[in-house]
């Protein structure tokens, strides 16, 4: 096979792919024929081909697909204007502190937030794939360490933690909610099967932070005070 039908059948299989494509995926199209450094350079190639193109190639966490380019989602948009509710900025501040200072305890989001984070805020996460559970802090009680997945990445169009934007300053929530698209990814998902209501609605227990800690930047009930400034 010459290297202009490989690039062809490479193509195909990428538009055509459920998910991403790996390269030892990629080997399979070819029974392990082309060589991973070929798959490469192939795969350089299809992105230059499509630069100028609505639809753009990248690596993403779990391997190679295509996706529209980010300035085209508001004319995408147009063609399901019903979109599911938006998670609470509880829920996605929760998960930027994850994001950007994993791995972290329950107990640490709550320094940083100045708040009680509910259970259901968590429980919202994992089941949704974006967080989990990988150790346990060698400390009292044994506080489980909490991360971002690889779909996480995946649902954010980035291949590594290190494409994450930069913070500004030591503000966690402010910061990170401010430059990262996290409103875009609260709302471009469809609920997960069983969740009737990906908003969280649980209210928060009443926190009093001390010297070190960081006031909650949220209010989530409007008209409602935030209870960290209570």
């Amino acid at each position: 096979m010459n290297t202009s039908d490989a690039r062809r059948v490479l193509e195909t299989a990428l538009i055509c792919a459920q998910q991403p494509l790996t390269l030892k995926d990629m080997g399979t199209l070819f029974d392990d024929e082309v060589s991973p450094d070929t798959l490469k350079r192939l795969l350089t190639e299809l992105q230059a081909e499509w630069t100028h193109r609505g639809v753009e190639l990248v690596k993403v966490a779990t391997g190679w697909r295509f996706q529209s380019r980010p300035e085209l989602r508001p004319y995408l948009d147009r063609l399901h204007p019903e979109k599911p509710p938006r998670y609470s900025r509880a829920t996605m501040e929760t998960l930027a502190i994850i994001a950007y200072r994993q791995p972290v305890t329950r107990g640490d989001m709550e320094e940083i937030r100045g708040v009680t984070i509910n259970s259901a805020i968590l429980k919202q996460l994992e089941d949704r794939g974006w967080v989990e559970v990988i150790g346990h802090r060698e400390t009292v009680g044994r506080p489980a360490l909490f991360a971002t997945t690889r779909q996480f990445l995946d649902d954010l169009g980035l291949s590594s933690l290190d494409q994450l934007p930069p913070l500004e300053g030591g503000d966690v929530q402010e910061s990170a909610l401010d430059r990262l698209d996290f409103e875009a990814l609260s709302s471009s998902l469809q609920p997960v099967e069983g969740e009737a209501d990906p908003v969280d609605t649980a209210s928060e227990e009443h926190h009093t932070p001390g010297p070190a800690e960081q006031p909650s930047l949220i209010n989530d009930e409007p008209g409602q005070e935030n209870p960290a400034q209570a």
